[in-house]
């Protein structure tokens, strides 16, 4: 009987222990357990907002992960606080008013009193101190995890780079790839591309921005037709030359050399330059003995000029109006044979075979051929205004013509008068028509006030 007295004795001083300890511990974790938790919830939004991709059951597993480590660390913490076996005893003696009987009994001094019925312990749950911190950070951590919220928006993309800049930056790639222009103008023409390209991208379109890129785009282009229309002339008065190399029209020679020197001079003197090889090749050309020339090296100069001519035609920007290459630049497809001098001078003779443009120049003419976008149409025709006959008039709207008639204005030939009191005054004449015959007589008067 006595071991069984130790027993539930023994049993009930464990169950106080344990529920002791168990307030240590929570009274340990209310505080930390608040502040983790508002922490937790702001790490929570921050990861849904930053990371929507992040799965909410990822995040209710690292929440709890968390909790288990701050109550293990709490445990620790509250464990200098816990009371042993002994301590229960005591706590029940009292409570009981027992007299030390359990601590006797326990050290075999004395025997362990009968169980009692009703046991107290002198002990009471606190509910509201102890869930309110419990519910609070449950609370904290389910708004976290469950409050809709909008995802971050994704940072705005770099803004794309104005078109200008990219067909200015593909033409001096294909310029400096195919090697016609020289190296000089590539490199100042791309670095004023790229202090463009340095500004804040806010400022790519604005006015300032806009205008700089224009008139880069305008300048290049400008030199691309300058150096394009040298090169043509060029080519045009080393074919005239080598036609009439042996012809005895002097006068024409002359001036196809001297317009090939001006092409040159130009070529060299442009901010858009051909490269080197040409530029010596045209300088080493002796015109007055082009007949006597081998023809490869004439044949190697044609090519070469043809070659920086095409190069100028290509790229962006150079017809961008679609009515450019429907009209054409002044280089057609028709076919023609020519004797002599074909400048449009008189200076020889030539004859045209088969349809289509010629090609243009200073002494040419346009070059396109008449009517390729139709026949066109008289300028000042305006057509001709008709009536439309109305079916329905009520449904008719204010505005629609419904009829056309011909008539004639009625008009007063007779002096206009002004009658008063039955009778006929004369008309007025000059400034005394304009203010007095045209005023009654309190008007008058005013008028007279103030200006007579």
């Amino acid at each position: 009987m006595n071991e069984k007295h130790r027993e539930f004795w023994m049993g009930r001083a464990a169950q106080v222990r344990r529920r002791v300890n168990t307030a240590w511990w929570l009274e340990a974790m209310a505080a930390p357990m608040v502040i983790a938790s508002l922490a937790g919830a702001a790490a929570i939004l921050w990861t849904r907002r930053e990371h929507p991709v992040v799965d909410p059951w990822w995040l209710g597993g690292g929440v709890a992960a968390a909790l288990l480590l701050l109550a293990g660390g709490c445990w620790l913490l509250a464990r200098r606080k816990f009371e042993a076996t002994e301590d229960s005893l005591v706590r029940l003696e009292v409570a009981m008013s027992l007299r030390n009987a359990l601590s006797t009994a326990r050290a075999g001094i004395g025997p362990w009193p009968e169980p009692a019925a009703a046991l107290r312990t002198g002990l009471r749950w606190s509910w509201p101190r102890l869930l309110v911190p419990v519910l609070g950070s449950l609370a904290l951590l389910a708004l976290g995890l469950w409050i809709p919220l909008s995802a971050l928006p994704t940072k705005a993309q770099a803004p794309e780079e104005p078109q200008s800049w990219q067909q200015i930056a593909a033409d001096l790639d294909r310029l400096a790839k195919e090697e016609v222009v020289d190296e000089e103008y590539l490199e100042e023409t791309e670095k004023k591309l790229e202090e463009l390209r340095a500004q804040e991208e806010e400022q790519w379109f604005s006015h300032s921005s806009l205008e700089a890129t224009d008139s880069l785009r305008e300048t290049h282009q400008a030199e691309k037709r300058r150096m394009e229309n040298e090169l043509g002339k060029a080519a045009r008065a080393m074919a005239g030359l080598e036609q009439n190399a042996n012809g005895a029209n002097q006068a024409a020679r002359e001036r196809m050399m001297e317009e090939f020197e001006q092409a040159a001079e130009g070529l060299r003197n442009g901010a858009m330059k051909p490269n080197q090889k040409l530029l010596e090749q045209m300088q080493g050309l002796d015109l007055k003995q082009l007949g006597n020339l081998p023809p490869e090296q004439l044949e190697q100069l044609r090519e070469n000029l043809k070659k920086h001519q095409e190069a100028m035609q290509g790229g962006q920007g150079e017809g961008d109006d679609w009515a450019d290459e429907l009209l054409g630049d002044g280089e057609g497809e028709g076919e023609g044979q020519c004797n002599g001098d074909c400048d449009g001078n008189g200076d020889g003779e030539c004859e045209e075979h088969g349809e289509g443009s010629g090609k243009g120049g200073v002494n040419r003419g346009p070059g396109h051929a008449p009517g390729v976008l139709g026949k066109a149409d008289d300028p000042l025709k305006t057509g001709k205004a008709e009536g439309l006959e109305a079916k329905d008039l009520s449904q008719a709207t204010p505005g629609d013509l419904l009829e056309l008639q011909d008539g004639e204005h009625s008009v007063d030939q007779n002096a206009s008068r002004i009658s008063e009191g039955g009778e006929t005054s004369a008309t007025g004449r000059g400034g005394d028509r304009v203010w007095r015959d045209s005023l009654d007589p309190d008007e008058q008067r005013a008028m007279k006030r103030f200006f007579d």
